[in-house]
């Protein structure tokens, strides 16, 4: 059975009649709105803001310079940097240019770095520093298209890197002798024309480039629009990795409906940044959701006494009025007293650390823990989650504010469908689904069917209402020796969610008698414990290989078997003395394990347990 939503309230028009590419999209806007706030974003010690005309005149020099150097209609250009607000004029340059963006992760290795580059056959990259500076200079003979670097903060040498002010000037120059190039390129694009390479993340291999046309985006943004869950009202706090595929949507999603958008990719400053400017919303890959409920039970259960017994009694009152809420039924008089209580005494203060003004959170990337979910609601903060991939130009599935269910990545954007095939995989069809792989035609028709099916790997299943339920990645599926079926992510989820002082779960299996796994422990969360309990300033590795520990990660864990079948119990487990990090190749950068990399460089231990 074909799927799509079917949302009453939805403006079906606005998918129809959407922008000719990200380029008119930001024409249009700039001609709407130009003294409305675009952006706001960190300058030494304080907020510079930008309105929408200043955007404008920032972009269009450094687009003529692109075209000045000789960048060509869906040209690749390069940019290895973290989120900032040069990341976004460099990306809107190159989209006015005609070009095509290869978004390069700043964590990225040199060797990928190098591929990525070589494989795109970018012609510029902009380079955010000198340590981005050095991958490419390390490498420069394996990259004979690339003809010139573009630093923001490195430095130059006056012939291969310039700076980005040496690029404005060259634009300047070029407008100054042809003042319509740019509106002649801009009057060019067409929809299908190439506007992004976003490169997978490679949990196993070589990444592949999946190539986004200009219909993907402008489909994306105008399909978030017509189900009217964003306004021009609405403040939104980016702080994703602009390289990731769902931070670009939300990078393009300001330019169809108008808010400003606060920029600072430093994750350490999330929690402060989110109290000082309000955002209304922010999207967020789980762990960041797990990270913020952990640090804040744990305070509580710390402190204990009448203040743990005060937060559990108005979480409790929270999450029954949570769940009536989700049902469209008022709370009884009594319950709405005591929420007003709560909220006064508990609630808001919680609320407040987020900046007081969240209407709700997005969640996509990885699965969130339902528990977690349902634990913010009770606060009153409502997480939305999501779904998409890299190969559906990020979203395709949301929770909408009014219609969510808990564990389920909501209903379709308008104009996706889905079906699900015999197996139990999940298939797309629709406009957000890239044109294919960069240089990998096998690669592309196993993954897209001639029908336009995108087969996502991954598992899930349709309720009655329509919502849709991923129950794991199909290629991590394994199988005991008894012939039972395990889905690992799901129960990773689950203890993730239940111990605050877990970073990571690898379930472990294939072919074995019993489950086994591996864990890590979260840095600060462990840390904090540990302060409490008379071992404060021990090494992390000597802390979480210790015996009191190990009692303690095993109480969770017989919490986690007492919700599974009996087969997918983990009966031993190893708790490393490291966390899994980009840098040591464990996790991708966009934060995704990679599970049989991890695997493989614990052998030995696993193999142990069945010893």
């Amino acid at each position: 059975m074909v799927f799509s939503a079917s949302d009453e309230h939805s403006d079906l028009s606005l998918i129809e009649h959407r922008a000719r590419s990200v380029a008119h999209l930001f024409v249009d806007r700039v001609a709407k709105t130009p003294s409305a706030e675009a952006f706001r974003f960190p300058r030494d010690a304080a907020w510079e803001s930008v309105n929408w005309t200043q955007v404008d005149a920032r972009v269009r020099p450094i687009a003529a310079g692109l075209v000045a150097l000789g960048i060509r209609s869906e040209d690749r250009v390069g940019i290895a940097s973290s989120t900032r607000y040069e990341w976004v004029v460099a990306d809107l340059a190159v989209m006015l240019a005609g070009a095509a963006t290869t978004a390069i992760y700043p964590t990225t290795a040199e060797s990928d770095v190098t591929y990525i580059v070589a494989d795109s056959q970018s012609r510029i990259v902009f380079a955010e520093d000198d340590a981005q500076i050095a991958k490419l200079r390390a490498h420069r003979s394996s990259l004979p298209e690339l003809v010139k670097v573009v630093t923001f903060d490195g430095t130059a040498d006056g012939d291969w890197v310039i700076s980005l002010a040496d690029l404005e000037r060259l634009g300047v120059a070029h407008l100054a002798e042809a003042s319509s190039a740019l509106d002649d390129r801009i009057h060019a694009i067409q929809p299908e024309h190439l506007a992004t390479l976003i490169y997978t993340s490679g949990t196993t291999g070589r990444p592949k480039g999946v190539r986004l046309s200009h219909d993907c985006w402008t489909y994306e943004v105008a399909a978030v629009d017509a189900i009217d869950i964003l306004n021009q009202d609405d403040l939104q706090y980016l702080w994703l990795p602009l390289a990731h595929v769902l931070g670009k949507v939300l990078l393009t999603l300001p330019m169809q409906i108008g808010f400003p958008t606060v920029l600072d990719g430093r994750v350490d400053k999330i929690v402060d940044n989110l109290a000082v400017v309000s955002p209304t919303f922010m999207g967020a890959a789980p762990r960041i959701f797990e990270k913020a409920y952990a640090r804040i039970t744990n305070t509580v259960r710390a402190e204990g006494g009448v203040k743990a017994k005060l937060f559990d009694w108005a979480i409790g009152v929270g999450s029954r009025v949570a769940v009536l809420r989700a049902e469209g039924r008022s709370a009884s008089v009594l319950l709405a007293v005591q929420f007003v209580l709560a909220d006064r005494l508990v609630l808001h203060k919680i609320q407040d650390r987020f900046g007081g003004r969240i209407r709700y959170f997005i969640s996509g990337s990885a699965a969130l823990n339902s528990d977690v979910a349902r634990w913010f609601d009770s606060a009153g903060l409502l997480i939305l989650e999501g779904y998409g991939l890299t190969e559906s130009s990020a979203a395709s599935f949301v929770n909408r504010p009014g219609s969510y269910v808990f564990g389920s990545v909501g209903w379709p954007l308008p104009g996706t469908e889905v079906q699900i095939a015999p197996d139990g995989e999940i298939l797309l069809r629709g406009p957000g689904i890239m044109a294919g792989y960069h240089n990998l035609p096998e690669e592309t028709a196993e993954t897209v069917d001639p029908d336009g099916w995108l087969h996502t790997g991954d598992i899930g299943n349709l309720d009655e209402r329509g919502f849709l339920r991923i129950t794991d990645r199909k290629k991590d599926l394994f199988k005991t020796s008894n012939g039972k079926h395990v889905a690992p992510s799901a129960i990773e989820s689950i203890f993730q969610g239940a111990c605050p002082y877990a970073s990571q779960l690898i379930v472990q299996g294939e072919g074995r008698t019993f489950v086994s796994a591996l864990v890590t422990l979260d840095p600060d969360a462990i840390g904090g414990w540990a302060a409490e309990s008379g071992m404060a300033g021990m090494p992390y590795a000597e802390l979480v290989t210790s015996p009191a520990v190990r009692e303690l990660i095993q109480g969770y864990i017989d919490q986690l078997n007492a919700k599974l079948n009996h087969w997918e119990t983990i009966k031993k487990f190893i708790i490393l003395d490291r966390d899994l990090t980009v840098d040591a190749g464990d996790l991708t950068p966009s934060m995704k394990l990679k599970r049989r990399v991890v695997a493989e460089k614990y052998k030995n231990e696993l193999d142990s347990l069945y010893a």
